[in-house]
């Protein structure tokens, strides 16, 4: 089967062409009013939000004993997204139907980095960069993540239970927005983190969760929209391509092994990786770790990856 091609006007299709690219609009310092202008407009009509971030890794591990593999996993998330600054933000916007409004669809915000002040891990940056991703321009006209919250707290996507999240493996995409939004460090407990996250978005869709219930599909985004004949627009491991590539995933996944209709009783709400009662081998007597521009790396009693370009996590 060839993969999906539909038109760039959006109009009666249920995804943009495979050449829109001019369908992802950057967003700087200089251009976020008026990317926000658009956005309380569009989340009128279209009310389902594909989200994804880009952030500069993992740094740090949690130190102690940990009654279960979701405690480490949820531990290991605030600790590093308390650390650390998030990147980039994608937000495509649909209807209920899949259907994207003509013209810009998803939007890519840019925010304020500095690779010699800010932390963050070698590798992942490494991959950025391949990735296209210009931290220069971060520096001088990244956006400010106060002002961003300021702006996202009055534009109707957040607070609104008629708005529907899409992500993809999206415990740390989540844990970014709700620390930019509450301009705090996440709560200890993740019973805590979860009600702060409904209480922000009050529903969501993450992809990776309901690949439970699809035998055939596996892996991260870019294998799943791969299986699935989905052509990716713009470049990979960017929050606006990868945010429109998760929209894309979610309405052909909801076609083709849900007949149109996900049971939100079952679905809604649940992160993957996190929440889930199972238990972790040799969890205890794990140390800090950190890579920047100024800090030396220490070595861990075990190792793992979480990456920030949505493939598989791995603890071992």
């Amino acid at each position: 089967m060839g993969k999906q091609q539909t038109s760039a006007d959006g109009s009666g299709t249920t995804g943009p062409s495979t050449d829109g690219t001019d369908r992802i609009q950057e967003v700087w310092d200089e251009t976020i009013d008026d990317a926000f202008k658009v956005i309380r407009e569009l989340v009128q009509t279209y009310n389902y939000v594909a989200m994804d971030t880009e952030f500069p890794g993992v740094v740090a591990r949690p130190i102690g004993d940990f009654r279960s593999n979701a405690e480490y996993q949820y531990q290991l998330l605030r600790c590093n997204v308390d650390l650390l600054k998030i990147i980039q933000l994608g937000l495509t916007f649909s209807d209920e139907a899949g259907k994207y409004p003509p013209g810009v669809c998803a939007f890519q915000f840019n925010f304020k980095f500095n690779l010699t002040e800010d932390m963050y891990a070698e590798d992942s940056i490494e991959l950025l960069q391949q990735s296209g991703i210009q931290f220069q321009r971060h520096e001088e006209h990244g956006i400010d993540v106060t002002y961003f919250a300021e702006l996202l707290m009055m534009s109707g996507v957040i607070l609104m239970d008629n708005v529907k999240w899409i992500s993809f493996h999206s415990g740390y995409d989540f844990g970014y927005l709700l620390k930019i939004l509450t301009n705090n460090h996440l709560p200890s407990e993740e019973s805590e983190f979860f009600d702060l996250l409904h209480t922000y978005f009050p529903s969501i869709y993450d992809v990776k969760y309901l690949m439970k219930s699809c035998k055939s599909l596996k892996g991260g985004l870019q294998e799943v929209a791969d299986l699935m004949d989905l052509e990716r627009i713009g470049p990979q491991h960017q929050a606006g391509s990868d945010s429109l590539l998760t929209a894309e995933s979610f309405f052909r996944m909801r076609e083709m092994y849900f007949e149109d209709n996900i049971d939100d009783t079952k679905y809604c709400g649940h992160l993957y990786g996190l929440g889930t009662p199972y238990t972790l081998q040799n969890a205890n007597n794990l140390v800090v770790v950190s890579t920047s521009a100024d800090t030396a790396t220490v070595t861990t009693a075990t190792s793992g990856t979480v990456n920030s370009n949505k493939d598989e996590t791995t603890v071992s």
